[in-house]
């Protein structure tokens, strides 16, 4: 196995695409980065990237290697953080929700860099399924996610208790249905006059949340349009055509427009979650800065 700064020129390499862009980043010759992929590649005993000309793409080796070489990286600098008691600089992997990310996280990671300036965050979005997946597999550190209530109060909640995760409340979310202004003063769920979900894709808890209030399952002529952003399903809303739910400090932040009205749907613990036994100096640090923003 070459050393690790051979992994970092890969890493680096497969998020640019382009040697003379991860080169560029490097601060180190597109020769020099050649050579040092040519030599992992020898180690490994397989072709990680795939030239196309001046470009490349992953390997299906090399999409599986990439993961475990960014896992190696993060270990490594975790290694050095731990073992010197906090004294080498520290880096976490935080996944989020788009809606902690846009409306909650802002203010906690400037006042964790101010706290502690020699620390790195990682910073990610996913929905909240895939954040448990991917702080349980060890992919993050921890991350800022949603459980549907009707999940916690069920008998499946017993499934939280195998998961090998801790969780510890952050911020409670009041969930509205954003609908198109019919002009019926006190707008409620029977009011409800479209049939279309402008949502985030499967494994998204308000998602979850929206289909169970509206009864989408047991309604066939709803249609759900995925989205990738808020702005996206706030503008669908304003066509007149489409519903869509999001936090209430979300939507605030949009510079709500007139045509649209809001339901209040149901409020919603957004929970930090991490690995049972994880605890270095850098995460401690971070969940310190949450507990002191909280109050």
């Amino acid at each position: 196995m070459e050393d690790f700064e051979s992994l970092r020129v890969f890493v680096c390499v497969a998020n640019e695409l382009s040697v003379t862009g991860a080169a560029r980043r490097l601060g180190k010759s597109p020769s020099n980065v050649t050579t040092r992929l040519q030599k992992l590649e020898a180690s490994v005993g397989a072709e990680l990237l795939v030239r196309a000309g001046k470009s490349f793409s992953l390997s299906a080796a090399g999409e599986v290697f990439l993961d475990y070489a960014e896992r190696m990286l993060s270990l490594r600098s975790e290694t050095m953080h731990v073992v010197s008691g906090g004294r080498s600089p520290g880096s976490i992997r935080i996944g989020s929700m788009e809606a902690t990310a846009a409306s909650r996280l802002p203010g906690l990671l400037a006042a964790f860099h101010t706290s502690f300036p020699e620390h790195g965050v990682d910073l990610t979005t996913s929905p909240s399924i895939r954040l448990l997946d991917d702080v349980r597999s060890g992919k993050i550190d921890g991350a800022f996610l949603a459980i549907p209530p009707s999940f916690i109060e069920s008998p499946l909640s017993e499934k939280l208790d195998v998961l090998g995760l801790e969780f510890h409340d952050a911020w409670e979310e009041s969930l509205v249905l954003l609908h198109p202004d019919i002009g019926i003063e006190n707008l409620g769920l029977d009011d409800v006059s479209v049939n279309k979900l402008a949502a985030f894709p499967l494994g998204c808890t308000y998602r979850r949340i929206a289909e169970e209030y509206l009864g989408i399952p047991e309604r066939k002529e709803w249609e759900i349009q995925e989205s990738p952003s808020y702005h996206v399903m706030v503008a669908l809303a304003c066509t007149g055509r489409y519903a869509t739910v999001l936090p209430e400090s979300v939507y605030q932040t949009l510079l709500p427009p007139d045509n649209l009205k809001c339901i209040p749907l149901c409020k919603v613990t957004t929970k930090l979650a991490w690995r049972k036994g994880y605890d270095t100096p850098v995460f401690e640090d971070f969940r310190n800065t949450l507990n002191r923003n909280l109050v």
